[in-house]
């Protein structure tokens, strides 16, 4: 019998299996043979310290909350990597791994990898979630002494990995640029939507008696413009009287809370939904309800270079969106999404607003995302470039 390669992949930011791209290619790479290790934190429900799911296994440690500000971003990196250490010395100590996948942001993982392939000669493969750089900038709006670390940080990832992936091509042609890497070590693994329920029942009830429901999937946090779409509520209900539209804003985040409050002071109780974290029955049967996809993400540097896992999600249930014009946003919908020049609240509202009142347009939209996400950007494809990037990697 021929002993499986073992792997262990390292993420920050989210749980698996919460984390859809994690989870994704954990059992991708389960399937194409390796023995999988997942490490992450506790949060999000995930609490257990150990456990394997779906012959994966599982280690998680504890962690500072969600950073909200720079103090907070020391707390988090510094708690995750204390726990990244211990829970990578567990691994060791169950299988000696030959291949560490480090899983951005932050950018600051290499810390913990780093004995490992200098002493052990484990392989190195860097995914590229985000570009933490331009997402630090468009945080916290400025450049810095922090800024400049943020950059370092991911000049030391990517001078260690042996291979580079990410998820669209912007992002993997501002890496190889920075990391001065060679074209056959770099590789785009797309995210795309798998582990959802396409067949989960409508629940008209969400509409609350309204004619259209407009949803929202996401983090909200202060870099994620959600307060957009609150204030373009705000304007089609309270300024332009518009009564027969019902929002459904599902997700959680550092900024819920201000976000709920904004609701409030707006009074626009009956008319938005803030339901927090909703378990996967509900999101499914959500998304096959509503009328309208939004992503509210706002046009930036960073956002240019990010592929959005709510644009894709709406694309797999068939449904329209409308979202800010960023690059990736783009070349994941075409045709399947109506685009605002701007980032302004009115001008979202106004395209909210064009695209419910034109059911051929909503139908035509719809298809058009479905039949993308079947084709060039199934998950099937990028699971096909994930098993190549390994075997390179592996080597």
């Amino acid at each position: 019998m021929i002993d499986q390669r073992a792997i262990v992949i390292i993420v920050e930011n989210l749980p698996v299996p919460f984390d859809r791209r994690v989870w994704q290619e954990a059992c991708a790479l389960r399937d194409g043979g390796y023995d999988v290790t997942v490490i992450c934190p506790q949060m999000r429900g995930f609490v257990e310290p150990e456990e394997v799911l779906e012959g994966i296994q599982i280690y998680r440690h504890p962690i500072a909350e969600e950073a909200s500000g720079i103090v907070g971003f020391f707390k988090e990196y510094l708690s995750a990597l204390w726990g990244e250490r211990g829970c990578l010395k567990q691994a060791w100590g169950r299988k000696q791994f030959d291949l560490i996948h480090l899983c951005n942001p932050p950018d600051v993982l290499f810390l913990v990898a780093l004995p490992y392939f200098l002493f052990k000669k484990v392989r190195v493969v860097y995914d590229v979630h985000d570009l933490w750089p331009e997402m630090f900038e468009a945080k916290f709006g400025r450049r810095g002494v922090l800024y400049w670390a943020v950059r370092a940080a991911e000049r030391m990832t990517l001078r260690m990995a042996n291979v580079v992936i990410a998820t669209n091509q912007s992002v993997l042609d501002a890496v190889t640029t920075r990391g001065k890497k060679e074209a056959e070590d770099v590789f785009v693994v797309r995210t795309s939507p798998k582990a959802i329920d396409l067949c989960a029942e409508a629940d008209q009830s969400l509409k609350k008696g309204r004619s259209f429901l407009v949803g929202y999937i996401g983090v909200m946090g202060d870099a994620d413009g959600v307060h957009y779409l609150l204030e373009a509520a705000n304007h089609l209900v309270n300024v332009l009287g518009r009564e027969d539209v019902q929002f459904l804003l599902m997700g959680t985040g550092p900024e819920w809370e201000a976000l709920e409050a904004m609701r409030n002071d707006f009074a626009l109780q009956d008319y938005v939904d803030m339901p927090g974290r909703v378990s996967d029955e509900f999101l499914c049967s959500a998304l096959q309800s509503i009328d309208l996809g939004v992503g509210c993400d706002p046009i930036n540097s960073y956002n240019d270079h990010c592929t959005m896992n709510k644009t894709l999600e709406y694309m797999a249930f068939g449904k329209p969106q409308v979202i800010f014009d960023i690059k990736e946003g783009r070349v994941s919908a075409g045709d399947a999404a109506c685009y605002v020049k701007e980032n302004s609240a009115e001008a979202l509202g106004a395209s909210i607003i064009e695209v419910l009142d034109d059911p051929d347009r909503r139908a035509r939209m719809g298809a058009i995302g479905a039949e993308r996400i079947r084709g060039k950007l199934s998950w099937e494809h990028s699971v096909n470039q994930l098993l190549t990037s390994y075997r390179h990697a592996l080597k």
